[in-house]
């Protein structure tokens, strides 16, 4: 099965990046970020004429999070989830769903501002409930992936100029702490699993040919429990979408399980 993450920053505005690369990727499952519509906005009647199923938590101008499926695998409804539970949030930024006996959690990360604000201190919360919640549903489900955005650079090695970076938001200790306690948990790093090119990133600013330069940060991830890390033979960042015309600035993650 070949899953993905993609922060599209605008379904509306990509609504066809997203049909066309679903079809040139053969992906079977999407997870989608920063859709920024309303649920009733939002293209199910488009993406089931291509073949796709899909869930979503939608939410005005900001956020929003779904999963799309390939028509014709299973998933399974009853298990759907939106939000982090317990944890008392506005803000669309998680969905989850059991599909193919795999739970995929679609997350968009807070950005966090910078550190010593009051956003980045609602992220490090969020991060936290986040921690807990993945912890009990790993309990329930040996198969898991937690695919997004994630707002976080784990080391140097996934930032362009670190010396320019430190101490920033996205490459702060505590975000980096944060990512390595949902390591902890027992998740791993699929892209990190396979031997990659230096300065392979996911996202790269609109601002200064920022992606021309290659001048880019690696922040969306999949991490997998060891039951699926052990099935999963690649793992690649596909920047060709970033050459579209009007692209987001993020690019799909994909990996390829079972």
């Amino acid at each position: 099965m070949k899953i993905a993450t993609w922060n599209v920053n605008s379904l509306k505005v990509r609504q066809q990046h997203v049909i066309d690369w679903l079809e040139s990727s053969q992906t079977d499952v999407l997870c989608l970020q920063e859709l920024k519509l309303t649920d009733d906005k939002f293209p199910r009647a488009e993406l089931e004429a291509k073949g796709y199923r899909s869930w979503f938590a939608g939410q005005k101008t900001y956020n929003g999070v779904g999963i799309v499926v390939r028509e014709g695998i299973n998933v399974d409804e009853s298990t759907v989830v939106r939000n982090i539970p317990g944890f008392d949030d506005p803000q669309q930024r998680v969905i989850a769903a059991t599909v193919d006996g795999v739970r995929i959690i679609s997350a968009y990360f807070p950005n966090g501002q910078a550190p010593g604000t009051e956003k980045f201190e609602y992220k490090l919360r969020w991060l936290a409930a986040l921690h807990d919640w993945i912890a009990r549903e790993m309990a329930l489900y040996p198969k898991l992936a937690l695919l997004g955005d994630y707002n976080i650079a784990p080391d140097d090695r996934d930032v362009h100029d670190p010396k320019a970076w430190e101490g920033q938001n996205l490459v702060s200790p505590e975000e980096r702490a944060a990512f390595v306690q949902l390591i902890e948990l027992g998740l791993l790093d699929a892209f990190r699993q396979f031997e990659q090119p230096d300065k392979i990133y996911s996202w790269w600013d609109y601002r200064m040919m920022a992606f021309r330069r290659n001048a880019g940060l690696r922040i969306d991830h999949i991490l997998l429990t060891k039951a699926l890390a052990d099935t999963c033979t690649s793992c690649d960042i596909d920047k060709v979408p970033r050459k579209w015309e009007q692209p987001s600035d993020h690019a799909p993650v994909v990996a390829q399980i079972g």
